[in-house]
């Protein structure tokens, strides 16, 4: 949450952002970001394990729904960011407190951020249309979920098409591509392609990997391709990220 001050700038991925007072910054997981100037004492900074996002389906898809969203602005969405506004309040209150069970009280809060995204996507996400997921049966839903984690725990396997996904969940292939867009947010392909580019920015943390191990590891097929959706998300190549993590980290 930005703080106070005439100059905030920020910059998120490829995109650097001239903020106000009040204004969300969302950052997703492995995305290069930075305060350029601002008044970092009041600014308000909230960092969380993915493992937490990947602990429940929901988030998972809330977080892939809002992947190219990086600013909530106080004056486009003053009803919802002065609700985000509470929730994080809260969080540092709570955070600083000695009261009992106070990391579950800030999860169960991230929660409630969670979910006002949700509630809040036609605003933020008018050409996204979507109805719930609420609208297949628990059953389906629960396939989904089971094909998702297979995928994300077998990304070197002989055959992640979505017709052998369809198969796997038991549904046509027509089918499949339907609900997984309302699901996840994103078409089949896009979505393989940011679980891939996970892995892969996890990987590259470690120097002992070469790019071409990254890329196998991760499952793309060959180095032109992983270096091609790699630039198209990042905006730099394989090399040029991991070697502004180095920087970093020094």
């Amino acid at each position: 949450m930005v703080g106070s001050g005439e100059t905030n700038i920020y910059t998120v991925g490829r995109n650097t952002y001239s903020l106000a007072p009040d204004d969300f910054v969302l950052v997703w997981p492995m995305e290069m970001h930075s305060i350029v100037d601002a008044d970092r004492k009041d600014a308000l900074v909230i960092q969380f394990s993915l493992a937490f996002i990947n602990s429940l389906f929901d988030l998972q898809r809330i977080m892939h729904l809002y992947r190219n969203l990086h600013v909530i602005s106080a004056e486009a969405h003053p009803e919802l960011a002065a609700k985000l506004k509470v929730i994080t309040t809260r969080m540092k209150e709570t955070y600083f407190s000695d009261i009992p069970g106070r990391e579950m009280r800030c999860c169960m809060l991230l929660m409630e951020f969670m979910l006002l995204l949700l509630e809040y996507r036609k605003e933020l996400n008018p050409e996204n249309e979507e109805t719930d997921a609420d609208g297949f049966s628990a059953d389906v839903v629960r396939r989904m979920i089971t094909v998702t984690d297979y995928i994300k725990n077998n990304l070197t396997a002989d055959d992640l098409s979505q017709g052998a996904m369809a198969e796997m969940a038991g549904i046509s292939k027509d089918y499949f591509s339907r609900i997984f867009k309302h699901v996840t947010g994103m078409n089949y392909s896009k979505w393989l392609n940011m679980i891939r580019l996970e892995k892969a920015t996890e990987l590259l943390t470690q120097e002992d990997r070469t790019l071409t191990e990254v890329a196998m590891l991760s499952g793309f097929q060959s180095i032109p391709s992983f270096n091609r959706v790699f630039h198209e998300e990042k905006g730099m190549a394989p090399g040029e990220y991991r070697n502004l993590l180095v920087k970093n980290d020094r």
